[in-house]
């Protein structure tokens, strides 16, 4: 396989390729890679606690009224 500036692939101890190293200057504005990481985001944040849209809006709309 061809190696890609900015990409470096990394093995583990029995010489499987284990990790990718992106450069993030280079490739940060990559659709897929942004889709990519923001699944990932989503699978670490699963089990935190959520608000609704609703919600969220009346908090705003407290603490605006607040500044006014």
């Amino acid at each position: 396989m061809e190696q890609l500036t900015g990409i470096e692939y990394e093995k583990d101890a029995t010489g499987r390729t284990r990790y990718i190293r992106i450069d993030i200057d280079k490739y940060g504005e990559n659709e897929t890679l942004q889709d990519f990481l923001d699944g990932i985001e989503v699978m670490f944040n699963k089990d935190k606690e959520t608000v609704t849209l609703q919600e969220f809006n009346e908090h705003i709309d407290k603490r605006l009224k607040e500044y006014v």
